[in-house]
C-alpha cells in the first residue's frame, strides 16, 4: 500500500488563507494610510495655495483700487485746472471788452489839449466827428451822474465807472438816460448832435478823475491802454 505524503511539511490551508488575509490586509492599510497621507498632503498644499491666492487677489485688488484713486484725482486736479485756466481766459476776455468806443462811424477831430480860438482854454476832450442823430452809447458800464444842459457841451452825460473814474459825452441832439440809472457797457444813452459850444455835429468825449470839468485825462490813450481800437 503507498504511503500519503507526510504531513509534516505541508501547511494547512487555513494557516495559509490566514497569511494571506494578514498580507491582503496590510497592504491595504498601508494603502489606505497612503492615501490618507496623501490625501492629507494634498489638502495641506491646496490650503496653502488657497490662502496665498486669497493673498494675492487682495493685493492685487487693492493695488487696482489705488491706481483708479490715483487716476481720477489725476483727472479731476486737470479738469479744474482746464476750469480755472477757462475762467481766467473769459475773465480776460471780458475785462478787456468792458470798454468800447463811444459811438460808431466815426472820424477823429479835434484832439485832447489842442489849442484853437474855440476853446477858452486847450480842448478838453476828443472829438468824434459822426453825423447828427448817430447813437451815442456808453464807453463802459457805469451809473449816470449828469444828464442835461451842460453850458458851453450843450447836452451832455456824466458816467460814473467807479472811484476817480468818470466818461463825458457833449453836444448830444438827444439824452436817453436819467441820473441814477446804470447802464452797461455799449448801451444807447443819448444821440449825437451839435448843441453848445459846437461849429457842427459831432461827439465831445472825455475821461475825467471827477465829475466835472478840469479833471480829464487823454481818452485816447486811456482806451487804447483798455484794448480799445480807436
Amino acid at each position: 500500500m503507498r504511503k500519503n505524503s507526510t504531513t509534516k511539511n505541508r501547511t494547512p490551508k487555513f494557516v495559509t488563507r490566514g497569511r494571506a488575509a494578514v498580507v491582503g490586509g496590510g497592504m491595504v492599510a498601508a494603502i489606505a494610510l497612503g492615501s490618507t497621507a496623501a490625501f492629507a498632503s494634498a489638502s495641506s498644499h491646496e490650503s496653502f495655495l488657497a490662502s496665498g491666492s486669497t493673498s494675492s487677489v487682495s493685493a492685487a485688488v487693492h493695488q487696482q483700487a489705488a491706481g483708479q484713486k490715483a487716476a481720477a484725482a489725476k483727472a479731476a486736479a486737470k479738469a479744474k485746472a482746464a476750469h480755472a485756466k477757462a475762467h481766467h481766459k473769459a475773465h480776460h476776455k471780458a475785462h478787456h471788452a468792458a470798454w468800447v468806443t463811444p459811438t460808431t462811424g466815426y472820424v477823429l477831430g479835434a484832439g485832447f489839449a489842442q489849442a484853437g480860438p474855440h476853446w477858452a482854454h486847450k480842448h478838453s476832450g476828443q472829438d468824434f466827428v459822426v453825423p447828427s442823430g448817430t447813437t451815442v452809447r456808453a464807453a463802459h458800464a457805469g451809473t449816470v451822474v449828469t444828464a442835461g444842459w451842460g453850458g458851453a457841451y450843450g447836452n451832455n452825460i456824466v458816467i460814473k465807472h467807479g472811484p476817480h473814474l468818470y466818461t463825458q459825452y457833449g453836444h448830444l441832439s438827444h439824452i436817453g438816460v436819467y441820473v441814477g440809472q446804470h447802464v452797461k457797457a455799449g448801451q444807447q444813452i443819448g444821440k449825437s448832435g451839435s448843441t453848445g459850444n459846437s461849429t457842427g455835429p459831432h461827439l465831445h468825449f472825455e475821461v475825467r478823475t471827477t465829475p466835472v470839468y478840469g479833471s480829464a485825462v487823454e481818452p485816447l490813450h486811456f482806451l487804447r491802454a483798455h484794448h480799445v481800437h480807436v
